[in-house]
């Protein structure tokens, strides 16, 4: 049984992960943090039943929570933010860490890369663990090395609470273009384009541009667009609901429990793509 550690369960992911895990005949909840609900019991706010009976403990004594517990996995989807605290304190603990989170710093990445390493606790970090969106990575890279030479621009929709932009995945699209085509993103990307003081500057000409639109409650579209003379592709992933995030999450604890190399792994080598 995989002893697991859940971050933010009274959150929008985090309450889908928390049911399906509980309902997990391989997983096994031995806790949860968060900075609400503290106290409340697991099950009654995931509305599943919980042989643990679990009570949700204050991020602010983790250090507390991991010594009770000894978990073999923590999961978090919550914000960078305490992303980039608690997952420090566990990989420091020996724990073995999938992160969902985007907008991550550099800075912490660079910090929690050298402790996998020397705590030997592996990882795995992903701006999308949706089965489908990983096939659509893989598809970029096929597609865009027949047509590096044509304009490309993505378009990512979300819903408006959506606190970081462009997205992670959006993001990510465009880095696995740079590196099929052979180019730097930040030679290249464009967030946007703002009208200069001179209409004939506006272009796109050399440009990989990323856009962000957020409205009401679309749970995520992705677009990548290829655009030649006189024809067209449009490569798109919609998510209908979160459930594709949570199972994929599923998925990577479950891969993570019997990963050999020390390292942060992709969900396309989970997924083994």
């Amino acid at each position: 049984m995989i002893k697991l550690l859940i971050f933010g369960p009274s959150g929008s992911m985090g309450t889908l992960i928390s049911k399906l895990a509980l309902k997990d005949g391989e997983i096994n909840v031995v806790g949860a943090c968060d900075v609400e609900k503290i106290g409340k019991k697991l099950g009654d706010i995931v509305s599943e039943n919980d042989p643990n009976d679990i009570i949700i403990s204050n991020t602010h004594e983790l250090d507390d929570l991991i010594n009770d517990t000894s978990p073999d996995i923590a999961i978090d989807f919550t914000i960078a933010e305490a992303t980039e605290k608690n997952c420090l304190i566990c990989v420091r603990h020996g724990i073995r860490c999938v992160i969902g989170t985007t907008g991550l710093s550099n800075e912490f990445l660079n910090q929690f890369k050298a402790l996998v390493l020397e705590k030997k606790a592996p990882a795995v970090i992903s701006s999308n663990m949706a089965t489908g969106v990983n096939v659509f990575f893989k598809m970029l890279s096929l597609l865009s090395k027949h047509l590096e030479d044509w304009d490309i621009e993505i378009i990512e929709t979300h819903h408006h609470r959506k606190r970081d932009s462009p997205s992670g995945t959006a993001l990510t699209a465009a880095k696995i273009v740079c590196d099929t085509i052979g180019c730097e993103l930040s030679d290249v990307v464009k967030y946007g384009r703002e009208r200069g003081p001179n209409k004939r500057e506006i272009g796109a000409k050399n440009e990989i541009g990323i856009h962000s639109i957020r409205a009401g409650d679309i749970v995520g579209d992705h677009t990548v667009l290829y655009a030649g003379s006189g024809e067209r592709i449009e490569f798109k992933h919609q998510a209908h609901n979160r459930n594709c995030f949570a199972t994929g999450a599923i998925k990577a604890i479950k891969f993570l429990a019997n990963a050999k190399e020390n390292k942060i792994y992709t969900t396309q080598e989970v997924l083994g793509l």
